[in-house]
């Protein structure tokens, strides 16, 4: 496989289709052994969504970055584009759905860093209809690459595809969560990047996950090239990252650092990667990227890593 070059784009846009929500990160030790009990926490507030993290992570770097999400028609969803808009995301495409509320997302972690519980309230992401997306199937013909999560309505990631196909953009898809990832098998031999963690992974290659280590997340890895994904990386949290091609395989071990919020740090790997790749720098590079990216925001309190740029990347990776 040879990678892209997208030097023959330089004006145009990505496009990321996807959720876009509120946070609600909770940290304590004492978690509840009884109904009605209340505990000591951290909480936080803050702005996420798998799409829109990947979009505020690419704007950081200087990408020219188009987002179409729904949000509800509340003070929430309002808040929630204006702080997206402000990071340098072209949030115009986006809908506004009244009587629907904004979408959130609340996690309860240990403090080192392991999820306990996650809830979350997508409803309102299957306003982004087929019709919908069809009514700015101009936004195709401006874009270089295209970004979908899997939070989207299986009919609007078929006609996510098809209109791809036909402006002849390639896309990326990220597998978001085992209970999603499914919506995207019928597409792995029409995607450009795919990342999934080690369950959805195997969950997509028809494996039975037993446990995370390299030599597992390289054969599905494997699998999903042969199923025809040009690229595929499988984040392995402190174990770590694999990725393989049709011409190359490999893996970038995870950096050393604290966790101070877990949450969005596979979102800039994602992120980081995509731009390492539509900037033509190497996949083995992107990824290395990529892994510091993860480290800058596992360390901040918050989804994404607002002083993230090429140089912060730089100045923190270690070959």
């Amino acid at each position: 496989m040879t990678l892209l070059n997208f030097d023959e784009n330089p004006s145009k846009t990505i496009l990321m289709f996807g959720a876009a929500n509120l946070d609600i990160v909770a940290k304590s030790d004492d978690l509840p052994q009884a109904r009605g009990i209340s505990i000591s926490s951290e909480i936080r507030t803050g702005y996420g969504g798998v799409a829109r993290n990947v979009a505020e992570n690419l704007a950081r770097l200087g990408e020219s970055v188009t987002l179409v999400t729904s949000v509800g028609g509340d003070g929430i969803g309002e808040q929630l584009l204006e702080y997206t808009a402000i990071s340098g995301v072209d949030t115009t495409a986006c809908n506004v759905e009244q009587g629907m509320r904004t979408a959130s997302y609340m996690a309860i972690y240990s403090r080192v860093g392991e999820l306990q519980y996650a809830f979350e309230d997508m409803d309102v992401v299957s306003a982004l209809t087929s019709a919908y997306i069809k009514n700015h199937q101009i936004l195709f013909d401006k874009a270089k690459l295209i970004f979908i999560d899997a939070n989207l309505p299986a009919t609007t990631i078929k006609t996510i595809f098809s209109l791809a196909r036909k402006a002849k953009v390639p896309v990326c898809a990220d597998a978001t969560s085992m209970i999603l990832a499914a919506k995207l098998t019928n597409y792995i031999d029409r995607m450009y990047l795919l990342t999934a963690n080690t369950k959805e992974a195997a969950l997509l290659s028809g494996k039975e996950e037993l446990k995370i280590d390299q030599y597992i997340a390289m054969e599905s890895a494997r699998y999903l090239i042969n199923s025809g994904a040009q690229i595929c990386v499988i984040p392995m949290a402190e174990f770590g990252v694999s990725y393989a091609t049709s011409q190359t395989s490999g893996s970038i071990p995870a950096m050393r650092t604290q966790i101070t919020d877990p949450t969005g740090a596979g979102d800039a790997l994602t992120a980081t990667v995509i731009y390492g790749l539509v900037n033509n720098i190497s996949l083995d590079d992107s990824i290395r990227l990529g892994v510091t990216a993860a480290s800058l925001t596992l360390r901040h309190p918050g989804t994404v890593y607002p002083a993230l740029t090429l140089e912060s990347l730089y100045d923190e990776l270690v070959f």
